[in-house]
């Protein structure tokens, strides 16, 4: 599953490979390393936006009748239609180059960086919603959706991210459960790039 994301293409081409307007992101810069919690582009419903990439469950409790703060970075396909916790979100794709996986002990972990083989960005499926802070601010929000690895990513982890054909994004957007539900699965065999990551100074975004 994706644990950091990065997206160095320009995003007016992200936006042509859509077929979106590009709004107010013509500027958003490359990004090599996209950690949860910070701000990713998204197309949502309404277009190509910013929405924070983690979940804070809406409606979500514990056993006291407390709001549970838990962030939910990413979501289970056998289960994100399922959960209370889900109830009423919204789809969005994540579009990024690529993301990065680690194996190996603490402290001696390999960083791999997947992407294509052909160069195309990838459209990780997410689910979103609006969480209301404290004070009322209202902060739009997204968690990528993962399914059983494929061949390729099964020696670095026991799940991956559902990537979808360029030609499901819509599909993802607009369809009902019973549709959507088809998508989530591995991306085919052969298609990833994977390589060990070097030279990513983890620091900068």
């Amino acid at each position: 599953m994706p644990g950091r994301f990065f997206l160095t293409r320009p995003m007016p081409e992200v936006a042509e490979l859509l077929g979106e307007p590009i709004g107010d992101l013509a500027d958003e810069p490359p990004r090599q390393n996209i950690q949860p919690g910070q701000e990713i582009v998204v197309l949502a419903t309404q277009g190509l936006t910013r929405m924070r990439w983690g979940m804070i469950p809406v409606g979500r409790v514990n056993a006291r009748g407390r709001p549970v703060m838990e962030t939910i970075i990413n979501a289970r396909s056998e289960t994100v239609f399922d959960k209370s916790a889900f109830d009423g979100v919204g789809r969005a794709i994540i579009p990024v180059d690529g993301w990065y996986e680690w194996t190996g002990e603490k402290r001696r972990k390999t960083p791999w960086r997947l992407s294509a083989k052909d160069g195309q960005p990838l459209y990780f499926a997410a689910i979103t919603d609006v969480w209301t802070a404290p004070g009322g601010l209202q902060v739009p929000q997204v968690a990528a959706v993962t399914c059983e690895p494929n061949a390729d990513v099964k020696p670095i982890h026991h799940r991956m991210g559902v990537i979808l054909h360029v030609d499901d994004v819509k599909t993802w957007l607009s369809e009902d459960e019973g549709v959507v539900r088809n998508l989530m699965r591995p991306l085919p065999d052969g298609l990833l790039d994977i390589r060990e990551a070097v030279d990513v100074d983890w620091s900068c975004p």
